[in-house]
């Protein structure tokens, strides 16, 4: 099955300056080592990103860098994560038989990551990359008394990507759009229609950039990464 791959980019980067996509990590833009990965990869035929309508052309720019020919499209992003995630699959080129999305804030993800989450997909099953919780979650009340405990052995924190067939991907979304449903990841929608989605274990290096010292953390990382020969 070949996939293509959906990059979300379209975040306001309010606590950088500029958008956290663009911000620099081990000499490169943060959104250009996935992508690079990505586009390594023969299972991977084509890529879209999607990006805030400002930043557009700077977005392009380094897509076009990373991705080279497998770059389809660069579109503009919706107001929510999902409305992007949507725009992102409304431009997939539709002879693709399966997607992923991913967010381009996880820089470090790997492409044996991206192959063990595209191995269950299939119609009517999807999966997405997570790790187990290692902390004890409190639920609490409106004055932060706890009011019970979760079971964390069976507690998975989700990553991207997140994996399933264009038409079980699209399906999805379209009726999570007419339903006003506000989902914050995909994973969610397809859940709701009847998807299977199937865990795979990720890796914590696959962290979501956030905060500066997250970036600070993905610089040294991707730092150790080139010095051993890992990345291209």
């Amino acid at each position: 099955m070949t996939f293509c791959g959906i990059v979300v980019a379209a975040g306001r980067g309010t606590r950088f300056g500029r958008p956290k996509q663009l911000v620099d990590v081990a000499g490169r833009p943060m959104l250009w080592w996935s992508l690079r990965t990505f586009a390594q990869m023969p299972e991977v035929r084509a890529l879209v990103v999607v990006s805030e309508a400002e930043w557009l052309a700077d977005v392009e720019t380094v897509a076009r860098d990373a991705a080279r020919e497998k770059l389809h499209a660069v579109v503009r992003g919706g107001a929510t994560r999902q409305a992007s995630a949507y725009e992102g699959l409304r431009a997939v080129d539709s002879d693709a038989e399966a997607v992923f999305v991913h967010d381009g804030a996880r820089p470090l993800v790997t492409g044996d990551l991206v192959r063990a989450g595209m191995e269950p997909v299939r119609s009517g099953h999807g999966s997405l990359l997570a790790v187990p919780i290692v902390d004890t979650i409190k639920v609490g009340d409106g004055q932060r008394v706890v009011k019970y405990t979760l079971d964390r052995s069976v507690l998975w924190a989700a990553q991207t990507p997140q994996f399933a067939t264009l038409a079980d991907m699209l399906r999805a979304h379209e009726e999570g759009l007419r339903d006003g449903v506000d989902a914050t990841d995909d994973a969610m929608l397809l859940e709701r229609i009847g998807v299977s989605v199937h865990i795979v274990a990720s890796s914590a290096e696959n962290f979501k950039v956030t905060l500066a010292e997250d970036r600070d953390r993905a610089h040294a990382a991707m730092t150790l990464r080139l010095q051993g020969g890992a990345c291209a």
